[in-house]
């Protein structure tokens, strides 16, 4: 039995997932333009009715817009994180189309532990970069055996272009600027977000077993969009590339 199994009924789970869209839009304030766009495209690519794995799911940011405008929808979450699967389990519980699986994404064996063998839209967003380049093409690779012919794969993280270091420095320097002053304003950072969450009764105990697990972060790489199109077209894809960026981050599209 989970945490969230024997703490349902005494967790406002809306609370935790609205405290931690607000945390993201700290560092994406774009964040929403994003989702709005990858649903976009599941749309046009596979219809209305997808079947869907949300990689790295966290507490379920992509399922619960994914279901809201998909009701037809099914979801399956993947993670490792204890304390943002327990606040997944308290908002989906008794949603038959929400399942949530804990796995992780770097054992060669995480696929098995899935309900499904093929998806027609796998999405992952703001995740994948603690992986370096190595395991996360291998993952690529991983993951288009689980795309259907004609389904999708979309990845929406940092991707930095390291041929435009002006322009990269720049950018960096109004975005800090601006989080700082939100910060001011009272906004929640990552740190002062897990430190409430480890201060939280039903949090507790799956917050400290996920620090056992990541530590306090693990920034693997951020490569550009050209490498990621690149990797997975060399693992299995036929078409890539960029559906949306802003000026820190990008929504890449793989096409089975």
């Amino acid at each position: 039995m989970t945490d969230a199994d024997t703490t349902t009924a005494t967790a406002d789970w809306h609370a935790w997932q609205k405290s931690w869209d607000r945390q993201q839009e700290w560092y994406l304030p774009d964040r929403e333009e994003r989702f709005r766009i990858m649903l976009d495209m599941v749309e046009a690519l596979v219809g209305t009715a997808p079947r869907v794995l949300d990689l790295a799911c966290g507490t379920g940011s992509i399922t619960a817009r994914l279901l809201a405008r998909f009701p037809a929808a099914t979801s399956t979450g993947v993670d490792l994180d204890p304390a943002l699967l327990a606040i997944a389990e308290g908002t989906f519980a008794g949603d038959e189309r929400v399942g949530l699986v804990t796995a992780d994404l770097r054992d060669p064996d995480w696929p098995s532990k899935l309900p499904y063998d093929s998806y027609d839209a796998v999405l992952t967003a703001t995740a994948l970069h603690w992986l370096h380049r190595e395991p996360l093409a291998d993952l690529y690779g991983q993951v288009a055996g689980l795309v259907r012919a004609g389904g999708v794969f979309m990845n929406a993280d940092h991707m930095i272009d390291e041929s435009t270091p002006r322009i990269n420095a720049a950018e960096r320097a109004q975005r800090h600027a601006r989080m700082d002053q939100a910060k001011r304003d009272g906004i929640l950072d990552w740190a002062e977000w897990w430190r409430l969450a480890a201060e939280d009764p039903v949090l507790a105990g799956p917050t400290a077993r996920r620090y056992e697990i990541y530590g306090e972060h693990a920034d693997g790489d951020m490569p550009s969009a050209q490498w990621h199109a690149r990797e997975l077209r060399d693992n299995g894809f036929g078409e890539a590339r960029p559906v949306w960026c802003s000026p820190s981050d990008t929504l890449l599209l793989a096409l089975k």
